[in-house]
């Protein structure tokens, strides 16, 4: 049998963004079309002008954010941000996990940032968009740069993640935790390794995410587990054995989210539900739109992470039960916002702000190069 050339991807075609004035679709004549080539991922380095993302959003516990990558090679097929690439004329599908941009100078804006006069120190969570550990950043290491200038300035952050790659970190992770100013969420979406693997074909596998868990909070850093998305008809069943499996490995909180469907997401979704199950597609996409009013999505603050309904009942319902169970019901644990302080009071380096240029991308560049050296 041929290999799938689209193996390890999750979207199942490369249909163009919602801004594109043209659209493209797949066209057989009879004569067949040439063999598609397994697709590379691309990493292009950019200079961001700001690095902190603030939102006013009322159900989501952070308010402001440092997403270091955009695009996310994971793949996962749900991922709701998806979408934010047709703001730079690429497709949703195929183009948001092969044709990824690293911001190459994320730790120096944020040094910027922690120096104004005018700073308030408040938990920043990284991630929360694309994941902050996907596979390119064992090359570029811009998390760690980032949790470095954490550390420096003693400043409270959150994360969350899907990946392995984050016990690379632990060392930093634990001395923040110790200090009162680092907590991680982990997501888990399923036990199922054949379900993890067509839906995040590459995060890692649940059995790793147990043991991320398992070696965080060995480690002091508090670990929140978060059952996201919950997927109608395909993972909703396992909502408790996952919350098990993550007390049993150390986590102290929980939390879910409900599947999301917005803008070009919908179609994406219901391509790969139509792949790899047929038999129920019909089912999920109808339970979708009983959570969702009768449409595929329902964007209402409030709403949109839930959704309404008996169905969404029944999944409140079981998750809060579960979590009194397991005592997993704690309050989300508060970080220190008292300790942050310069480098410069404590004899830090003096020139931190130097004016901008092309270093960081020489950088990033060169940690690439050594990386593929290595491989």
């Amino acid at each position: 049998m041929a290999k799938d050339p689209l193996s390890g991807r999750g979207a199942r075609t490369n249909a163009s963004g919602r801004f594109e004035r043209f659209a493209t679709e797949a066209f057989d004549d009879g004569w067949g079309g040439a063999e598609l080539t397994p697709l590379d991922t691309i990493v292009t380095p950019e200079l961001a002008k700001t690095i902190i993302s603030t939102n006013q959003s009322p159900d989501i516990s952070f308010d402001q954010s440092i997403n270091p990558y955009r695009g996310c090679e994971h793949g996962c097929i749900y991922c709701y941000a998806r979408p934010n690439h047709a703001y730079v004329g690429l497709s949703p599908g195929l183009d948001f996990e092969t044709k990824l941009f690293v911001k190459a100078n994320a730790a120096e804006l944020l040094e910027q940032e922690f120096s104004k006069p005018s700073y308030k120190p408040r938990t920043i969570m990284l991630g929360g968009v694309t994941d902050i550990y996907q596979p390119i950043e064992r090359g570029y290491g811009v998390t760690r740069a980032l949790l470095e200038v954490m550390e420096r300035w003693r400043h409270p952050v959150a994360l969350i993640t899907k990946s392995q790659l984050v016990i690379r970190d632990i060392d930093i992770l634990a001395r923040l935790a110790e200090r009162g100013l680092a907590k991680a969420a982990i997501s888990v979406t399923t036990m199922q390794r054949r379900t993890a693997r067509v839906m995040e074909p590459r995060a890692a596998a649940p059995h790793r995410r147990i043991e991320v868990i398992r070696m965080l909070a060995q480690a002091g850093v508090p670990v929140t587990v978060m059952v996201a998305p919950i997927v109608p008809a395909i993972n909703d069943s396992e909502i408790e054995a996952i919350l098990e499996e993550c007390k049993k490995a150390g986590a102290s909180s929980a939390g879910y989210v409900v599947l999301r469907l917005p803008l070009e997401i919908k179609d994406l979704f219901r391509e790969w539900l139509n792949q790899y199950y047929p038999d129920r597609a019909t089912r999920v996409m109808a339970i979708v739109r009983q959570m969702r009013g009768g449409r595929d999505y329902d964007p209402e603050w409030g709403k949109r992470q839930k959704g309404e309904g008996p169905y969404a009942k029944m999944i409140v319902d079981r998750f809060a039960t579960a979590c009194r169970r397991l005592g997993l019901d704690k309050p989300r644990l508060p970080l220190d916002h008292t300790q942050f302080r310069r480098p410069l009071e404590a004899g830090g380096q003096a020139d931190l702000f130097a004016e901008p240029d092309c270093t960081p991308l020489r950088a990033v560049a060169e940690k690439r190069a050594a990386f593929d050296s290595d491989k």
